[in-house]
């Protein structure tokens, strides 16, 4: 009997997660049971702990897993980008691979991209009761109010790694680092709307945190003014019918 093609595919990026992954994976398992053909596919970012270990263990027990590996790390935009291209559905779900955000609000980010029909390209999780620390959540609060006053995409959070979204609409998005921290502008560019539902953050298991002072203050300013220009420079998304 072939197999029956996955509705969903969970992306999930990693890099140096080896003490998270395995309670995710079984998080992964009970929120998607019982919801049809589903494939987890994490992407192991270069990691240079036991990640790669753990993720050939969990495969043995879960054939729905598929770990592909960065030989080098090439960041969490990339990572994303390499899970949706090798992803077999039409749906697309993602979370981040440090535990800390849970993945019990995956079917509800399945559900209301299906419940918003062919208009709405994404729908993006909003955190409540962040569990970051102090400086990190100050320095999103002001990324935050940065990117909404320049770009108007009417988001308060973008860097929630949940989100539910098309595939052939993230394909069709510009490619460039930290592409992920801007999707909902960018799928605004492309003629999609995007919904928000709130998610409860918590806090991080194991490791620490791959990001620093620089990755979220002065590289984020360049890339918002990038993204700005993108949609300045965009022009009427043409509707083609066939004669």
């Amino acid at each position: 009997m072939a197999e029956q093609a996955p509705l969903v595919s969970v992306v999930v990026p990693a890099r140096n997660e080896a003490g998270n992954l395995a309670p995710l994976i079984d998080e992964i398992a009970a929120a998607m049971a019982g919801r049809g053909p589903f494939e987890a596919i994490v992407i192991d970012d270069g990691s240079s702990d036991a990640t790669p270990l753990v993720l050939a263990d969990l495969k043995r027990t879960y054939p729905w897993l598929r770990p592909l590996r960065h030989a080098v790390s090439c960041g969490q935009s990339a990572a994303i980008r390499t899970g949706v291209r090798a992803a077999a559905a039409p749906v697309v779900a993602t979370l981040d691979g440090d535990g800390q955000n849970d993945p019990a609000f995956l079917p509800g980010l399945v559900d209301a991209l299906a419940a918003a029909g062919p208009n709405v390209g994404l729908v993006a999780g909003q955190r409540l009761g962040r569990k970051d620390t102090g400086f990190k959540k100050l320095q999103s609060r002001i990324a935050n109010a940065v990117r909404g006053r320049v770009l108007r995409d009417g988001t308060r959070d973008t860097g929630c790694g949940l989100k539910a979204f098309r595939r052939e609409v993230f394909l069709a998005l510009p490619y460039f680092d930290a592409l992920h921290r801007f999707m909902p502008a960018l799928v605004r560019r492309e003629g999609f709307e995007v919904a928000l539902l709130d998610v409860v953050d918590r806090p991080r298991r194991a490791g620490t945190s791959n990001y620093g002072l620089w990755d979220r203050l002065w590289v984020g300013i360049l890339d918002l003014y990038g993204v700005w220009w993108l949609i300045r420079r965009r022009r009427r998304v043409p509707e083609v019918a066939e004669l």
